[in-house]
Order: C-alpha cells, then structure tokens, then sequence
C-alpha cells in the first residue's frame, strides 16, 4: 500500500517546466543574421537626415564588410543615394574595381528597380534583404531584375532575413514614431518649389 500511495504522490506532485526548445534553425537565413544587423545598425541612423531607414553592407569574399550605405537622399539631395548603391560604390572603391565579383549584399529592403540594376551591373554574386516591397520590390515582389534571365547576369536572392525588424523600423518610420528633425511629409523634408 506505501507502494501505491508513493506512486500516486508522484503523480500530483508539480512537474518541472520543460526547457524551451532550441529555436528551429534556417540554414538559408541564418549565416546572414549578423551582415543584417549590421545593415539595420546603418538603416537606424538615416531617420537623423530625414531619410527612410534603409541600410546596407556589401561583404567581400571572405565575409569582411567592404561597403556600407544608408539611405541619403534627403542628406544629399541625391536622387540615387539609396543605401545600395552608396554601399556598392564604397566596396568598388575598396577592391579597386567595379566587378564585385565573389561578393554579397546585404540590405534591409528588398531592392528596387535602380538599385536592381546596380545589382547586376556590379556583378555581385548575392543580394540578401530583409523585408520585402510589394509596391516598388524589383527582386522578386514587384518585379525581378535580378534574376531576369534575358540579362547576362543573374545574382542568387536570399529574403526574409530579420524581416520583421527590418519591416518594423520602416513601419515606425512612416509612422512619425522614429523621426528626427522637421521631416515636413511623410516622405522627407518638404523643399520649397522654385
């Protein structure tokens, strides 16, 4: 009988929780989390010239970051200073050439179709980007420069990395929850028409 009741004792007596599970493992997505946040760490400083926190790092071929761009378009007044192509123009200048051959981008938007083209025309081997665009995506929401087959390249695309705090910190942006100075319209500083 002190055999049953111990057995039934253990029975009521409150079980330990059980450890977490390991969070399930991306074998895709996983070696770009570290390149991401870099690239987000450049997307949070844009909002402090007015610009749309967009970020990117261009990775060499043993992984080293050879570029880096925010978005500056406010900043300055540059139509085509999209964090991409300010990253891709500073790894040119690191390799000293224009083909990036052998190399990555990382960035937190899913490219559009200028910075689609800059893609290819640098011959990165790999575009990676966080969240995606559908209204102006030109690797694979909208459109899919990067991979149309008519060019004469075609990089691989990896998406979704980090794609929640990457889509998170342009939601709070457009918001107004994350803006620094007189921004004037959702879109930047409002310039006086001449």
């Amino acid at each position: 009988m002190n055999e049953a009741a111990d057995r039934s004792a253990d029975r009521s007596a409150p079980l330990a929780p059980e450890p977490a599970p390991d969070p399930v493992r991306d074998p895709v997505c996983d070696p770009w989390l570290a390149p991401m946040r870099a690239a987000l760490a450049e997307a949070e400083r844009a909002p402090d010239t007015g610009d749309v926190p967009v970020g990117a790092v261009v990775l060499g071929p043993d992984g080293s970051v050879i570029g880096r761009g925010r978005n500056e378009r406010e900043a300055t007044g540059d139509p085509t200073g999209h964090a991409e192509v300010l990253a891709i123009r500073e790894a040119a200048r690191a390799v000293g050439e224009w083909r990036l051959s052998g190399c990555t981008l990382v960035v937190t938007l899913e490219p559009c179709t200028m910075c689609a083209g800059a893609i290819v025309l640098s011959r990165l081997d790999r575009v990676v980007y966080g969240a995606a665009d559908e209204k102006a995506g030109a690797a694979g929401s909208l459109w899919d420069v990067v991979r149309d087959r008519r060019l004469n390249h075609r990089p691989e695309v990896i998406s979704g990395v980090l794609d929640e705090e990457c889509a998170g910190l342009l939601t709070r942006f457009f918001r107004g929850d994350d803006r620094g100075g007189d921004r004037g319209t959702d879109f930047g500083r409002r310039h006086p028409v001449r």
